[in-house]
């Protein structure tokens, strides 16, 4: 963001910000759905619109920004060098996301206490997902990701298998050379055509929050937290310490504050809340990555890759859950299953991306590796997934943003001047 810009924004008006219009709607909504909860409920078309609205464009942005990203790097042995580090980050922070839910689901023991017996819970509520949790062994991820048609995986959404498209388009964009450079300065100019399309939606951002919260608040309410709101308590300030601690350090090796970062990236955030959808987020972080100082190239390869690889909220969540069902069903862990359960869950975590409750699908994949845990047990996580899945977005979406700038850092790419000056305004 230029100082124009900036200065720009410092003369809208605090109720015309999107920060300040999506934080009232989320209290609004949240007193709505205390007080009129049938109503609230109702609202519910209002969230899935504004989602619809930003789903259907997802693909053709990953797209384009893959492609001209790529494309735009020229040097084929410069992508794989950036992929190749992308990865590298995602998977050793994931994995240390993995690892520390281990750790907090063994000290804390969340599930400690309840002696539920697996007897007597819903198991016919998890069915759909235990079903669907089944039919994705490592074989059948590897093999979703090819689509049977490039038409298929555009008109499906399927966020892997457009970035498969994407990456393949853009490798052979620069291969060509000066002969495809009309292709990519139109599929750049389609760029920017569809971010003027998100520009249009995001003015409805408060709309879609307030009826995505509303029908939260309404369906569930506060009861529905109940005797797990330890649980959630647990997993929320494990969040919050995992942003500020870890995050916090990888931003102090890469030369800036997480604090600033956090602030920068407001309205992301209260969108993530709000509509507990970390796509939401994607075109805008995007952007904001570039006004950071970003390469164009670098946010378009990095930042689309890491919504599907780069999964730490959703890490976080896989071990912590896993542990929990264990403990209040009084089932026993041996290290040697709690490390299988950790082994398959950097694959699992991962396998069920693009697929709505993906989480809650990932987790039940994990569980049938120990036959001794109870899937039945998923059913006390249920009700609550709602409340759940609101931090695993946040941190995804946070940790998504702070990848770009390590990795643009890591090669290079980062303009500190344009990054110190953009986190001080």
């Amino acid at each position: 963001m230029s100082q124009a810009q900036t200065a720009e924004a410092r003369k809208v008006p605090f109720y015309a910000r999107m920060s300040f219009q999506v934080l009232f709607a989320i209290a609004a909504a949240i007193l709505f759905g205390y007080l009129s909860p049938a109503r609230a409920v109702a609202m519910k078309p209002l969230g899935d619109g504004f989602i619809r609205l930003i789903t259907m464009i997802i693909a053709v942005i990953i797209f384009c920004t893959v492609v001209t990203g790529i494309a735009g790097m020229e040097d084929l042995k410069k992508v794989g060098r950036v992929g190749g580090k992308a990865l590298l980050y995602f998977e050793a922070v994931s994995t240390l996301a993995l690892l520390i839910g281990l750790v907090v689901g063994n000290v804390v023991q969340p599930g400690s206490g309840w002696n539920v017996n697996p007897a007597t819970l819903d198991a016919k509520s998890i069915a759909e997902y235990a079903g669907q949790a089944k039919a994705q062994s490592i074989a059948d991820f590897f093999l979703h990701i090819v689509p049977t048609t490039v038409v298929e995986a555009f008109a499906k959404g399927d966020i892997l298998q457009v970035l498969l498209i994407s990456i393949l388009f853009g490798f052979a964009l620069s291969a060509a050379g000066a002969k495809c450079k009309p292709l990519v300065e139109l599929i750049e100019v389609l760029k920017n055509a569809v971010f003027g399309i998100i520009k249009i939606i995001m003015k409805f951002a408060a709309v879609g929050t307030f009826g995505a919260m509303a029908f939260t608040v309404g369906k569930y309410g506060l009861s529905a937290l109940g005797p797990l709101v330890k649980l959630i308590g647990i997993f929320y300030v494990t969040c919050i310490l995992f942003v500020l601690l870890v995050l916090g350090f990888v931003c102090w090796l890469a030369g800036f504050s997480i604090l600033k970062y956090l602030r920068y990236i407001k309205e992301e955030i209260l969108l993530v809340i709000g509509v507990t959808s970390s796509e939401a987020a994607l075109p805008t972080l995007m952007e904001k990555m570039e006004e950071l100082g970003c390469s164009k190239a670098l946010v378009g390869l990095v930042v689309p890759t890491g919504y599907t690889f780069n999964t730490d909220g959703t890490s976080l969540y896989m071990t912590l859950a896993a542990l929990f069902v264990a403990q209040a069903t009084n089932t026993h862990l041996t290290l040697l299953q709690q490390l299988t359960i950790f082994a398959v869950a950097t694959l699992t975590s991962k396998g069920a991306s693009g697929v709505q409750g993906a989480s809650f699908i990932a987790l039940v994949g994990t569980l049938t590796v120990v036959p001794t845990i109870p899937v039945a047990g998923m059913a006390l996580l249920l009700g609550i997934d709602r409340f759940m899945s609101t931090a695993r977005a946040l941190v995804n979406m946070i940790g998504n943003g702070v990848a770009a700038l390590v990795v643009a850092r890591w090669e290079k790419e980062l303009d500190a001047k344009t990054l110190r000056r953009n986190l001080a305004s």
